[in-house]
């Protein structure tokens, strides 16, 4: 599997590269995103939902597990830190296939409820604001969606 590597110098720059993956994403879509407490993971998100269009402000949904925002597709956003049993059934799979983009963060912790297919997202701190963005397609629409953005 081709692995895509992009690296932000701030905030600003992870916002734009979020809002230009946001205008390729349809419904049914799944980011997957891991990285460290504090890596960008919400600030990459708030980026996303920009791109979708979405005005509300967007906030980790750490203790609600599930937050969802309309804009030209409904998003999403999941934080599964704080589940306790990976196998508790909170119908994953309903938002996994509705009419939205899904984000998942700390998507391990319900690797086995996951699809098939999604863009597996791992973020890194290198420095104060940089960070590193590895992107891991898997199947064929992320391959296509990754190969678009990094032309």
């Amino acid at each position: 599997m081709k692995v895509y590597e992009w690296v932000s110098n701030g905030t600003e720059e992870t916002s734009s590269f979020a809002q230009a993956i946001a205008r390729k994403l349809q419904a049914k879509d799944v980011l997957l995103l891991e990285g460290d407490l504090g890596a960008g993971k919400t600030t990459f998100t708030k980026g996303i939902a920009l791109g979708l269009g979405i005005n509300r402000t967007v906030s980790s949904p750490t203790f609600t597990i599930i937050k969802e925002y309309h804009g030209r597709l409904p998003l999403y956003h999941m934080d599964v830190y704080r589940l306790q049993d990976s196998s508790e059934d909170l119908g994953f799979d309903e938002y996994f296939e509705g009419e939205g983009v899904t984000i998942v963060e700390w998507a391990h912790l319900i690797e086995d409820q996951l699809p098939d297919e999604y863009l597996s997202i791992s973020i890194y701190r290198i420095g104060d604001e940089e960070r590193k963005f590895e992107l891991k397609p898997f199947g064929k629409r992320y391959e296509l969606l990754c190969e678009e953005l990094f032309v």
